[in-house]
């Protein structure tokens, strides 16, 4: 059962890594520290799930140890960075600041010093002669493994603690809610760990003086497992519930963009100098990795109504109160008159039958961000789609075609394909 709960928070605090890996792109401090935090335990959790720690002993005996600590001080390291970066610079910061940003540059110069000696303890202090099942309870009583075990406990329970404070300091005038939550989890997983330090370190240490028997080691095993398991638990939580909302804001942008392919597509192949790049498949445009997902409905926006303005040439005078006059009794007017007009246009530019003078501007529409104008093309390419071929030529024969090249067109209007 404990297999199973540590294999889903290693799952839990992968996942939390992995949706934060685009960070490294940024230069933001704030953002690379909480990636390293995420991705630092998530390789520690690793090291305690069963198949991978037999792995891990392979290569040497109780190496997943060695791996579970060193990444959990990068980890810790990344933890205090943050909790330090996320106050950015201020001439007179207030005391816990202070003593936030102590903690860390000590640590951070000590690195220099304490990991060569947990490795010089590691290999040859602490007795390894047997693999054991936890590294903690199994070397109770070895001044080798508790000093060891000290080393790393510092580390994890200062950078706990401190950002354990000063979580709770500022979960109380967090601006949001999932904000307020996530930062509540955090202080809640981090004194755990800081708890967890204390504890662990206390047993080491006792544990030399007075005998421990075999069932209170293994107690006290399952226990710390179950301990530091649960705070990662809580950790990883916590540090996603601020981000379901830009999640979520992200899903939304996805399908915009998807969803708006088949427009863009008709537009695109009419007027392929206003693309940004060359278009590709609606999952492979949903799918690029770069740039951002705001960028690429921007660009598709803009693509749009760059070619929209450019089917001016091509429409007659009286187009536009002709389409306006078949889509009167429509069940969305507005929407339909732009969709007809498009339509109409579109046929017009592939038959090469271009205007002495531009159409007048298509009425504005004060949106207010780019989502509310990608849903609103949605609505026009929804009429756009299902037109069929007979009603644009009712259209152009009561409007009348601009003067130019008679080629047949070719174009198919509901489908949008020449």
């Amino acid at each position: 059962m404990l297999g199973l709960f540590i294999l889903c928070v290693c799952l839990e605090m992968t996942a939390v890594a992995l949706w934060r890996l685009p960070a490294l792109r940024y230069s933001d401090p704030l953002r690379r520290t909480l990636w390293g935090c995420s991705a630092g335990f998530a390789v520690a959790l690793w090291a305690r799930f069963p198949p991978v720690k037999a792995a891990l002993d392979c290569v040497a005996v109780d190496f997943s140890a060695l791996v579970k600590y060193f990444f959990s001080m990068i980890a810790s390291l990344a933890l205090l960075n943050y909790a330090v970066t996320s106050y950015g610079a201020q001439s007179d910061p207030p005391r816990h600041i202070v003593i936030c940003r102590t903690v860390a540059v000590v640590s951070r110069q000590a690195t220099v010093v304490v990991i060569p000696t947990m490795v010089v303890l590691f290999f040859t202090v602490v007795d390894r002669s047997h693999p054991t099942h936890d590294f903690a309870a199994d070397h109770a009583g070895q001044w080798g493994a508790a000093v060891f075990m000290t080393l790393f406990y510092l580390y994890l329970g200062s950078a706990a603690a401190t950002c354990a404070f000063q979580w709770g300091h500022v979960a109380r005038r967090a601006e949001t809610k999932s904000l307020r939550a996530g930062l509540t989890l955090g202080s809640a997983a981090t004194w755990l760990y800081a708890a967890y330090s204390v504890v662990r370190v206390s047993f080491m240490w006792l544990a030399m003086f007075v005998h421990v028997a075999p069932p209170v080691e293994q107690v006290a095993g399952k226990a710390g497992d179950l301990l530091n398991v649960a705070a990662a638990a809580l950790f990883a939580t916590g540090a996603s519930l601020p981000t379901t909302g830009v999640a979520a804001q992200r899903w939304h942008t996805w399908r915009l963009l998807y969803r708006l392919h088949p427009l863009r597509k008709d537009l695109a192949r009419q007027f392929p100098e206003f693309s940004f790049q060359p278009l590709s498949s609606p999952f492979r445009e949903a799918t690029r990795l770069a740039p951002s997902l705001d960028i690429r409905l921007d660009r598709a926006i803009q693509e749009c109504g760059d070619a929209v303005e450019q089917l001016r040439h091509y429409a007659t005078e009286d187009l536009w109160s002709a389409v306006e006059e078949a889509t009167a009794h429509h069940a969305d007017p507005e929407a339909a008159t732009e969709a007809y007009w498009i339509a109409a246009t579109l046929r017009c530019a592939h038959a090469h039958q271009r205007s002495a003078l531009p159409a007048a501007p298509l009425p504005m529409k004060p949106f207010p961000d780019s989502q509310a104008e990608a849903r609103w093309l949605l609505r026009v390419q929804g009429i756009y789609v299902d037109l069929p071929t007979g009603v644009i030529d009712e259209i152009l024969v009561r409007a009348g075609r601009p003067h130019g090249s008679s080629k047949h067109c070719l174009i198919s209007v509901g489908s949008g394909r020449p």
